[in-house]
């Protein structure tokens, strides 16, 4: 175990500041989740539906995100940082051309989609009604995530949560006057929602945009910058980013999936699955920090050339990471029925009761994920090894997890818990693979060009 007190400091700062810009990213959809929750369950069934492809874009801005991280991290440590521009040019190409996809999709196939993850026609239709306002926010979602994930590449870390804070606050306001329509504004359920969401992300665009023209000293990133840059970046940031994106949207699609098969279990099943999973998202944002923040030290310290510093790093990690998770674990089933009464009476008996039981099967498996997500996408792929985790995804999700639940669903006619415990049973498993492929230290690689001229 490392014993430097300056360690832990720095360490537990990162995270808790990449925990609370994830906590208030979170927090938009949960208060999405709880007014609407208040107002109606169909209404809050049909937006956590639509939750579920702003999921899938999450993952993919994530996936396009991590690249520039895991390059930036690794140049930062070499202490150069004019590649870094580029890179974070390249990943805005990808990224909103992922994001372009999804908004046409959405827009001209709202109905289409919901119906491939529910069979309920009344929650599928306030679904449609928010999807035809939330899908023009895609795109400037994307935009700022991919350069709030950028500069954490450079340790810049404040600006995330500054932009999440202002969000929330803006959401939570325009969700108060528009979903039940108080003071005097129209009641729009969820199109109030929906509003309320766009208007706030396109004011967190135009924070960031001001804080990298007026406050950023460290890149310098201008408009010119990111427009003009050096095409043969392109190659590189792919090869890194590549596995990447496509881990991350085979994630956010078998999270559709999986949605889908509890949506045909019913209207009170995806109510239940709506709540549980946004608890787990706001409880689990210390693993998450966790994960994130060891992904920057692990890339710095191998891009600065101590890799003899990278064992007793790894080791007092992965004893972190499995404290976090036990707390993680406590608190979610500790807060199970204080977060259920907040819904007040709009759930059904039984849409409260599978919540609780599905909140207690979180709270275990949440245990495995702080330990073997943090390893993987934050020491193994900051290590430079962004193909692991995609490898052990693909067949963890598509051979196991769905197959299996599926089954459980229609075939034995499993009840709803077992079906959900089948749906996350793999955050437990992949400890196995995650701790082999950590300990052979295979996932050490220098990503970054040994000169100008070369490739990586």
């Amino acid at each position: 175990m490392i014993r430097n007190k300056a360690f832990y400091r720095g360490f537990f700062s990162l995270t808790l500041s990449l925990a609370l810009q994830n906590l208030l990213t979170y927090g938009v959809n949960m208060m999405d989740t709880v007014m609407l929750g208040r107002y109606s369950q169909t209404a809050m069934s049909g937006v956590s539906l639509c939750n579920q492809v702003q999921f899938l874009l999450q993952m993919l801005v994530v996936g396009a995100g991590e690249g520039a991280v895991v390059l930036g991290s690794q140049y930062w440590g070499k202490n150069r940082l004019e590649p870094i521009p580029h890179i974070i040019g390249a990943a805005l190409r990808f990224g909103g051309a992922l994001a372009a996809v999804l908004f046409a999709a959405v827009l001209f196939f709202p109905g289409q989609i919901l119906h491939l993850i529910s069979n309920d026609e009344a929650v599928i239709a306030e679904g449609v009604a928010y999807f035809q306002i939330i899908c023009f926010s895609y795109i400037v979602f994307t935009l700022t995530n991919i350069l709030a994930a950028s500069l954490r590449s450079v340790g810049i870390v404040k600006i995330g949560y500054v932009i999440s804070f202002s969000t929330l606050c803006i959401n939570v306001c325009l969700n108060y006057l528009l979903i039940y329509g108080n003071l005097g504004f129209p009641e729009l359920g969820v199109r109030g929602a929906a509003i309320a969401t766009l208007t706030s992300r396109c004011v967190e665009l135009l924070i960031v945009l001001y804080y990298l023209k007026y406050k950023e000293a460290r890149l310098n990133l201008t408009a010119k910058k990111l427009l003009r840059i050096d095409t043969s970046y392109i190659r590189d940031y792919t090869q890194v980013s590549a596995p990447v994106l496509v881990n991350q949207a085979l994630w956010g699609a078998a999270q559709m999936v999986q949605t889908g098969i509890l949506g045909h279990l019913g209207g009170d099943v995806t109510a239940a699955n709506a709540i549980a999973v946004q608890v787990y998202q706001i409880l689990s944002v210390i693993a998450y920090g966790a994960a994130s923040a060891s992904g920057i030290l692990v890339g710095k310290t191998i891009g600065q050339g101590r890799k003899e510093e990278l064992q007793p790093l790894v080791h007092t990690l992965e004893i972190l990471f499995v404290i976090i998770g036990l707390l993680s674990g406590l608190a979610i089933f500790a807060l199970r029925q204080p977060i259920l009464a907040v819904f007040g009476g709009a759930l059904t008996d039984r849409a409260a009761g599978l919540s609780l039981r599905f909140m207690a099967v979180m709270a275990v498996t949440t245990v495995g994920t702080a330990y073997q997500m943090a390893c993987d996408n934050g020491i193994i792929r900051g290590g430079g090894d962004t193909a692991f985790s995609a490898k052990m995804n693909l067949i963890s999700m598509w051979l196991i997890v769905v197959p299996s639940s599926a089954l459980a669903a229609f075939w034995w006619q499993c009840p709803p818990e077992v079906v959900f415990f089948l749906l996350k049973w793999d955050q437990l498993y992949k400890i196995i693979p995650v701790t082999l492929r950590l300990h052979s230290w295979k996932w050490v690689r220098n990503v970054t060009r040994t000169n100008e001229n070369g490739g990586i």
